[in-house]
């Protein structure tokens, strides 16, 4: 495919600018248009690319340079972007901030430059007038390597206002690319971990898209905004391959005729997976087939190996405890020494119990809700050997959760973490895989070939 495929990165001084409605109003405005666009988000958050997905068609993909690394963020853009006629990549948090105490590692500038790509500023500019011309020229001048090609203004209250904002940006030489008015009714609902997920209010959602991109066409000069995205410069990479990803000279599967199926929980309670990693388990050799452990009573027929990603277990924990004949299969397959891996979620999912509500009982560990948020980049290494990797393995991940799980007899920690303080984290019993730290398997692909290999071997 084309190294030059067009595409802007959407950033802004700092959360809550209005990123997301942006970058999603011109995913769908530029949709409208019958461009085949490619959605990205800098980071490891797994909610806007739902809402991206809603807006293109095509499924969401996150390009996180502290996960998988900074030679994989220009691969798996072109991964993603295969086809496509254009790229609107969303940032994290503000312009330049990175992963903590790693200087630009992970920023949205960071990853910009790593594509070659034009920057559009977001300003949030309801209570401010002249003093946008020195906050966008301190964002311009910061670091000369990053490319911002214009600005969006967003909550404008008035014409009059509009004509001040232009006047003062006249003296920085960085054009005006789209004026929004104030619009609550493009506001998307937001609970303990951010935005509800798509897949929670898919009706409501898919209004809420229609209204961003409503106000991006009244408002962007979408002609200029497709020029600029034009504008970005070549990549000297080749496109991600999950086939490629998972080959190794020295792998030798027992039977590598075998499809072993892997059960992929899915629906409303486990929306936070990455699209790699199901593309490498099926790349791996397995057949995979999603469920969702709140209506399904069964696993899918013949499953050999069980993923149960991120989401919002808490928010359904009277749902998926209902769900008894699943609980017990889950059980069962997990005590019949099955390969089972675990996000967060999942981990909460094979406790005992969760805020009192029975779970899967697959782990002796009780948990609970907490007012506390866990939030941050890891650096990790596995304790000892599991389905998923062998001991000494390094993986960097990401936790994020308000919960907390006491743990109970049975179970070996999973991953040693590097934090302010180090700590071992997870579970691995048998064949069982638990833990909070979110994953992206591109980063290690042999994750993903170990798995599918125990299945077929269990």
């Amino acid at each position: 495919m084309s190294s030059s495929v067009p595409r802007l990165v959407v950033a802004a001084p700092s959360s809550g600018s209005g990123k997301t409605t942006v970058a999603t109003g011109l995913m769908a405005a530029f949709a409208a248009r019958g461009l085949a666009v490619s959605p990205h988000k800098v980071g490891p958050d797994y909610i806007d690319p739902g809402y991206h997905a809603l807006a293109t068609g095509r499924v969401g993909r996150n390009l996180d340079a502290y996960l998988c690394g900074p030679e994989l963020v220009g691969p798996l853009f072109l991964h993603g972007a295969r086809g496509c006629d254009l790229a609107v990549v969303e940032g994290v948090m503000g312009l330049y901030d990175g992963a903590a105490g790693e200087g630009e590692l992970a920023s949205t500038a960071h990853v910009a430059k790593l594509l070659r790509a034009p920057v559009v500023l977001v300003v949030d500019a309801s209570s401010q007038s002249r003093s946008v011309a020195a906050l966008v020229h301190g964002f311009v001048s910061w670091d000369p390597e990053v490319r911002v090609g214009g600005v969006i203004l967003n909550k404008v209250a008035s014409d009059r206002h509009e004509v001040m904002l232009r006047e003062a940006l006249e003296q920085t030489g960085v054009p005006v690319l789209g004026v929004l008015r104030r619009a609550p009714q493009v506001d998307t609902p937001s609970r303990h971990l951010g935005l509800v997920p798509v897949a929670e209010r898919r009706a409501e959602a898919v209004e809420a898209v229609a209204a961003m991109a409503a106000q991006v066409f009244d408002g962007c000069d979408l002609d200029a905004l497709a020029e600029l995205a034009r504008s970005a410069g070549a990549l000297s990479c080749e496109a991600w391959d999950a086939a490629e990803a998972v080959s190794s000279p020295s792998h030798h599967p027992t039977r590598s005729d075998e499809k072993p199926r892997v059960a992929v929980a899915g629906g409303e309670a486990f929306t936070f997976s990455y699209a790699e990693n199901t593309e490498l388990l099926a790349a791996a050799g397995a057949d995979v087939v999603p469920f969702d452990p709140l209506r399904d009573e069964e696993l899918p027929e013949g499953t050999r190996g069980l993923v149960i990603g991120g989401g919002f277990p808490e928010v359904y924990a009277a749902e998926l405890s209902a769900n008894e004949p699943l609980r017990k299969a889950v059980a069962h397959l997990a005590e019949s020494g099955a390969p089972v891996a675990a996000e967060c979620a999942g981990l909460l999912y094979l406790c005992r119990e969760l805020d009192g509500q029975p779970m899967c009982g697959v782990l002796d560990a009780g948990a609970r809700m907490t007012g506390r948020l866990t939030l941050g980049y890891r650096d990790a290494v596995a304790v000892g050997d599991s389905v998923l990797a062998a001991a000494g393995t390094r993986m960097r991940g990401h936790e994020f959760h308000r919960t907390a799980v006491e743990p109970g007899a049975g179970a070996e920690p999973a991953w040693g973490l590097k934090t302010p303080r180090r700590r071992v984290e997870g579970f691995v019993r048998r064949g069982v895989h638990a833990s909070y730290l979110h994953t992206h398997w591109a980063a290690q692909p042999g994750v993903a070939r170990r798995f599918v290999e125990r299945c077929r071997t269990s």
